[in-house]
């Protein structure tokens, strides 16, 4: 006999009813309630859970998870959070969630590339003054991290022409690609790199990664695009670059605190861009299609997917 598989979460109803509704159409094999709706021999029963962003007391009442499933790519909320688990966590690998990161890379360094917040600051100032234009293959992206959605946009960008540099903590290898690892490797990406995309996960190592001395390392003039976490940034790190020319424009999609403060100072600042956190939104249905394949490879072939790193935080 299967174990009901509880769904924890800290979602609204109606994103709790439709990924309840799309998870139990994929597994109809299995039973999947929120938590509150299992009893408690159902609860010691169970060995699966999946989540998003749980509780970490109601994952203290399942004694015997063997492993949760998170429907989010980043789980350093989880990590961060649960005292030395004793079950696995599985983070969700999505190739949909990779392309649609990819396809966000790829606009908005086209936005920094061809100079729109120049000419849009020349509308408002009515303004008619054409700049040199700058080929892709002249523009090096450096993009830090190069796990998943960092390959994806990697292959996005060399597509439409640009020079593309990579970072990530550990070395790794990607054809026609120049890429560093360790402290010297992040110093030389940051002085290449005209426009520098952060892809990397929020962990103990990575939070204020880039801040005052390392954002000294870029050219001057270059521009900045976050869709990472916003913990990896210093904010007055990124505001005394922004306001003394080291920097010439930030994307930023991700804050520290969320939804952004009205009063903090990037909504009003000439050179940076705010964006609600939309760089990449896990697809529900397609999010839901690989969580039940691995919950059925689990359940029949005794598989486990691949787990998070609680010491590395990924």
């Amino acid at each position: 006999m299967k174990a009901p598989i509880p769904f924890i979460h800290r979602l609204n109803e109606d994103e709790e009813r439709h990924w309840l509704s799309l998870l139990s159409q994929k597994l109809p094999d299995e039973t999947i309630l929120p938590l509150n709706k299992l009893s408690q021999a159902e609860r010691e029963f169970a060995d699966i859970a999946v989540v998003a962003n749980p509780d970490p007391q109601d994952l203290e009442c399942l004694p015997n998870l063997v492993w949760i499933h998170s429907v989010w790519a980043g789980v350093e909320r989880i990590v961060r959070e649960l005292d030395a688990p004793t079950f696995s966590i599985v983070r969700l690998v999505d190739p949909e969630l990779s392309s649609t990161m990819a396809e966000a890379v790829l606009a908005w360094t086209l936005f920094l590339h061809r100079e729109m917040p120049y000419y849009a600051e020349q509308q408002r100032t009515a303004v008619w003054q054409p700049i040199p234009y700058v080929a892709a293959r002249d523009r090096t992206v450096g993009i830090l991290g190069l796990g998943e959605l960092g390959r994806a946009s990697v292959a996005k960008l060399q597509a439409s022409g640009f020079n593309v540099i990579g970072w990530s903590r550990t070395p790794k290898t990607i054809a026609d690609v120049e890429t560093y690892s360790g402290s010297e490797g992040l110093e030389e990406t940051l002085k290449k790199s005209d426009i520098l995309v952060c892809l990397l996960p929020l962990t103990s190592e990575t939070e204020h990664l880039l801040d005052f001395e390392r954002f000294g390392f870029l050219r001057p003039g270059a521009r900045l695009i976050n869709f990472a976490r916003g913990k990896i940034i210093d904010d007055e790190a990124l505001l005394y670059s922004l306001n003394t020319g080291q920097l010439q424009h930030a994307v930023l999609d991700v804050f520290a605190i969320e939804p952004l403060p009205r009063s903090h100072p990037y909504w009003t600042h000439p050179n940076v861009t705010v964006l609600p956190h939309v760089s990449a939104a896990t697809t529900v249905s397609s999010a839901s299609t690989i969580v039940a394949q691995n919950i059925r490879n689990y359940r029949y072939l005794n598989i486990l997917p691949k787990t998070v790193d609680i010491q590395i935080g990924y």
